[in-house]
């Protein structure tokens, strides 16, 4: 699939078949969040694969109670480890979220391109995240994300968005 028409058709899936995700795709999902940029190369992540339908339904009340999460049949939980890096000066521990966010955009895309539906989920308890998979306390849940095969329409063109000259800037902010 060409790179923009992936960009482009990347959408939130939030209704899966039940059909498993062949482990070669999965593995070339994963891969395209571990080749991810990082500041310094320090890749402050760790991606678990959760497939346990009990584990997924415990994910779906730490998440608020978003039961489409556990219709797919993979969920991945990105965590990122607190680097004590102060990126930009003002981020301290947390910004292993601007590298964890870097990757999970890299599963995300590379997950469209292999026909797999995500939903980037941002709305979560991140204790309850940490109990429930045994996350340390030095480690934090950026994002979750089902992955799966959409049910339905699935992918589709963006709904309106800004124009660029409404996003962009020249020289100076304005």
């Amino acid at each position: 699939m060409e790179f923009y028409e992936v960009i482009r058709t990347r959408r939130s899936i939030r209704s899966y078949k039940p059909d498993p995700v062949p482990e070669d795709v999965l593995r070339r999902v994963l891969e395209a969040a571990r080749i991810a940029p990082s500041g310094s190369n320090r890749q402050p992540w760790k991606f678990i694969v959760v497939r346990d339908e009990e584990v997924k339904r415990r994910l779906v009340e730490a998440c608020h109670n978003q039961s489409f999460i556990a219709e797919a049949p993979v969920v991945i939980v990105a965590c990122g480890y607190n680097i004590h890096y102060n990126r930009g000066g003002y981020m301290g521990d947390m910004s292993m979220l601007v590298d964890v966010a870097i990757a999970f955009t890299h599963l995300i895309l590379a997950a469209r391109a292999e026909g797999l539906g995500t939903c980037w989920i941002g709305s979560f308890d991140n204790e309850a995240v940490k109990r429930i998979l045994n996350i340390p306390d030095d480690v934090n849940v950026v994002a979750l994300t089902p992955l799966g095969y959409p049910r339905g329409e699935g992918f589709s063109e963006p709904g309106p968005r800004k124009s660029l000259e409404d996003i962009v800037s020249v020289d100076r902010f304005q």
